[in-house]
């Protein structure tokens, strides 16, 4: 797979061109706290018609480099990424801290992109003081937790056991600084400033970031379309992968 050297960190992603070749903007998948691009189903980060680009940020899956505290400086590691690969303009996808990465990314440099999807999200995103703290004081009871709280109750244990798998290959410090970067995250004053075309997606089960959050958002943003999944809870795109894609790429082809 490939990678990029950025301020002397390595960047993994996964790229996926369709058949025939695309002609429409790329799609760029952003994940969320303690996540890689592997919480992206392959429904997606393979969608056919489509290029996909599929990143761990730093400090994330396949990526070196330490992870970030703050919203910000993970939207400048996208731009850099944009940047060395001549992306421009693309359509951004962020789950959870990702669609929070997207928030600012569209507000620092809307002229970058074709679309905004913001998936299980809100314009603030505060963490119980469980999870800041339980991270680093009981990795293994709080990913449980979160394991239990980001999926619907009737959700496949198969999901469960492989989202704490894949949790616990992430440093638990890296963990809790994505959570205190969703935790200091607001940008509700500013969200109604987005004109990019936005789909924004939730399911209806959503602990982490009830579906209100995902309404809120549709309400200011004016260019923005809603679409929330029965029986899906934060980890929507896995827990419902094909309508999902389905979703997303309808979306995309009609920009």
């Amino acid at each position: 797979m490939p990678t990029l050297i950025l301020n002397n960190e390595k960047l993994h992603y996964q790229l996926h061109h369709g058949v025939p070749r695309p002609a429409g903007p790329p799609l760029v998948l952003i994940h969320g706290a303690g996540g890689s691009l592997m919480h992206w189903p392959g429904e997606l980060r393979r969608l056919p018609a489509r290029t996909v680009y599929a990143l761990d940020l730093p400090g994330h899956g396949k990526s070196t480099g330490q992870g970030r505290a703050d919203i910000g400086a993970y939207a400048e590691v996208v731009r850099g990424l944009a940047e060395a690969l001549a992306l421009l303009p693309f359509v951004m996808a962020g789950h959870s801290m990702g669609g929070a990465i997207a928030q600012e990314f569209a507000l620092r440099y809307p002229a970058r992109l074709a679309g905004l999807i913001l998936v299980g999200t809100g314009a603030k995103l505060r963490v119980a003081p469980q999870i800041l703290t339980g991270i680093l004081n009981d990795f293994n009871g709080t990913a449980e937790l979160l394991a239990q709280w980001t999926h619907a109750g009737q959700v496949d244990p198969n999901l469960l056991r492989l989202y704490i798998r894949r949790l616990r290959e992430v440093r638990p410090q890296v963990i809790h600084d994505d959570f205190a970067a969703c935790d200091a995250f607001d940008r509700r004053p500013d969200v109604g400033r987005i004109a990019t075309p936005t789909l924004i997606l939730c399911g209806d089960a959503d602990r982490m970031t009830p579906v209100k959050f995902s309404q809120w958002l549709h309400e200011q943003i004016a260019s923005s379309q809603l679409v929330v999944v029965p029986g899906a809870g934060h980890m929507v795109m896995l827990e419902q992968p094909t309508a999902v894609a389905g979703v997303v790429d309808r979306f995309m082809a009609a920009l």
